[in-house]
């Protein structure tokens, strides 16, 4: 869940101050155990003697207020609300000042033996360059993971940046867009068998006082066609298989998922046309450390069948979480597909466990337009901190510094690893 805005050098670059004040806003320390996506068996929700001897930033925050801490043992109980708020504050060049609250409100909707942990995330920002953004994401569970409920709403008021359409567009070649946007996305999928969950959904994207700013002799402009809102809805089949047991920091497991979208004008889309959405992680554990993980992500996007929106085309930084393409600024490539790899070497810093670090590598591969031909390669890398937030969710604060081609560069802010 990222908490800042990345930016391109020449332009916004560096989160030039930031400040967190990460002491949740909770009953009990332990609100954020584990979240599990196993198969109808008892989630394992033991802790190790390991997560005691650990230590988290509210962990030394207490120590050194000379607050005295909840005991570990406190009681989890179903129905309960666990609340935990993380404020943060920044500045940068292109946006000034930002602010938002990234708040996670986690419950059990039946036992803890038979029940994975629900979870219900925002992230609220304002940028002083009037950028507004309200995400709501959930994920809710029902008694014995029968059935998972996805869902994914949310507000945009932003201003930004397009550098039209295809792999090879110069940084030179950007576009300054304002428009608002509406986004709802509600899945429900049942679980088939072990670690795998099938079922459908609804997704409506409404883009609308869309203006562009400036020569209308663009990519944008020419592909556009003059559209002040842009409307897309359609169902959705998606089927997942997920063997991690906690989706803030995963160990030792594998993640596939398979999405199709139909976007019909029986349901208000402006065009017929559909979509192909196919992600992979893998995680591997490379020494006794459990801190050591050598993680791979891809994300896979293909539409086809019509003409689409401009902006509902893929895009660097449009997953769910706009966590895709470190180095670059969001929406830097765009085009008909999208085909993204990256790897990430996660590593322990400390012994209690409170400082971690990371080294990154990604691409991205967009089809050049008109032509749709694949002939470029942009590639990423940066490093990163890691800082422990909450010891039994394993949640960090990831502040991580990118740079991609043509000079682009940024830091990158999100809470949980970034995939």
């Amino acid at each position: 869940m990222p908490i800042g805005l990345p930016r391109e050098n020449k332009r916004t670059s560096l989160l030039l101050a930031m400040s967190l004040l990460a002491l949740p806003l909770s009953v009990l320390k332990a609100q954020q155990d584990s979240t599990s996506t196993h198969h109808k068996h008892k989630p394992n929700r033991k802790n190790s003697d390991s997560i005691y001897k650990q230590e988290d930033f509210t962990d030394v925050a207490f120590k050194a207020l000379h607050i005295k801490a909840k005991p570990d043992t406190a009681k989890l109980k179903p129905g309960k609300l666990y609340l935990a708020v993380f404020p943060a504050i920044g500045y940068t060049i292109a946006n000034g000042g930002t602010a938002t609250v990234a708040a996670n409100a986690s419950f059990y909707t039946a036992s803890l033996d038979s029940t994975n942990l629900s979870t219900i995330l925002t992230y609220p920002l304002y940028s002083l360059y009037h950028q507004i953004i309200v995400p709501v994401i959930s994920t809710v569970w029902t008694k014995h993971n029968d059935i998972n409920f996805l869902g994914d709403w949310r507000y945009y008021r932003y201003p930004s940046y397009t550098f039209g359409l295809g792999g090879n567009t110069p940084f030179t070649k950007e576009d300054q867009l304002n428009y608002s946007y509406v986004k709802v996305d509600q899945e429900a999928l049942k679980n088939l068998a072990k670690n795998l969950y099938g079922g459908i959904g609804y997704n409506l994207d409404y883009h609308f006082l869309i203006q562009q700013i400036g020569s209308s002799e663009t990519d944008f402009g020419q592909y556009n066609q003059g559209a002040t809102t842009t409307v897309s809805s359609g169902l959705l089949l998606h089927l997942k298989y997920d063997s991690r047991t906690n989706i803030n920091n995963p160990k030792d497991a594998f993640f596939g998922s398979v999405s199709y979208r139909y976007n019909s004008t029986l349901l208000g889309s402006d065009n017929n046309w559909q979509s192909l959405q196919v992600e992979l992680r893998k995680y591997i554990k490379i020494s006794s450390n459990p801190n050591n993980v050598l993680a791979f992500w891809s994300w896979n996007e293909f539409t086809y069948g019509g003409k689409v929106p401009y902006l509902n085309l893929p895009s660097t930084g449009w997953d769910t979480y706009a966590n895709m393409g470190r180095g670059y600024v969001q929406g830097r490539f765009r085009g008909t597909s999208l085909m993204y790899l990256e790897s990430e070497y996660r590593f322990g810093i400390t012994h209690n466990g409170l400082l971690g670090g990371v080294v990154f590598a990604n691409s991205q591969v967009i089809p050049n337009w008109p032509v749709y031909k694949y002939n470029t390669i942009n590639p990423g890398y940066g490093v990163g901190l890691r800082i422990k937030l909450n010891r039994y969710s394993d949640t960090n604060l990831c502040i991580d510094y990118g740079w991609g081609t043509e000079g682009s560069r940024g830091i990158f802010f999100n809470l949980g690893e970034v995939f």
